[in-house]
């Protein structure tokens, strides 16, 4: 049983969806949040009207960031030390593995992962939709959507909710392919 969750949230440039323009971790150990980063990120690709609105970022925002490669130094050992975590889990555990791929990156052929919506589905069956931003106003919890930092911490904070209410993460493991 994992002790350890990364709580991770992945923002894209563009309709592709394999590469980021911001990325946030909440690290949850013991019921808690102990650990937090995010950043913007040179997704070195072109950005689309439609995720400039969505997400704030533009082009000019994220040039001056680090690209991938750069941040993966940073990233590994995290995303190493624990399950991981997301709000859709699908869609950004889809995105990290495009990101290695498509740089090159040597990492892991399957990844374990536990996704938030599956679990907050289970806890909260008669919510109207298990979005982020429904789940956070019904349990109260801050939400500035679509900027990764806010949307990992809020992941978390669903994770130790569910927890606090007897769901256990491992019911909900699934393995995603890397490569």
């Amino acid at each position: 049983m994992a002790e350890r969750y990364i709580a991770f949230d992945v923002e894209t440039p563009n309709r592709a969806n394999d590469r980021m323009s911001a990325i946030g971790v909440a690290v949850v150990e013991n019921g808690l949040v102990v650990e937090e980063f995010s950043t913007l990120v040179n997704p070195e690709a072109g950005f689309d009207w439609f995720n400039i609105q969505l997400t704030g970022i533009t082009p000019e925002a994220a040039e001056q960031a680090p690209a991938f490669p750069e941040l993966w130094q940073t990233l590994r050992p995290i995303f190493s030390s624990g399950l991981l975590v997301a709000h859709n889990a699908p869609f950004d555990m889809g995105v990290l593995a495009k990101c290695l791929r498509d740089y090159d990156i040597p990492w892991r052929r399957w990844a374990d992962y536990a996704c938030t919506v599956q679990m907050g589905r289970r806890r909260y069956p008669n919510l109207p939709n298990h979005r982020l931003d429904t789940l956070c106003a019904y349990l109260d919890i801050p939400l500035d959507h679509h900027r990764a930092g806010s949307d990992s911490r809020a992941c978390a904070e669903l994770l130790i909710d569910y927890m606090d209410h007897g769901l256990d993460p491992e019911q909900f493991r699934r393995h995603f392919k890397m490569v």
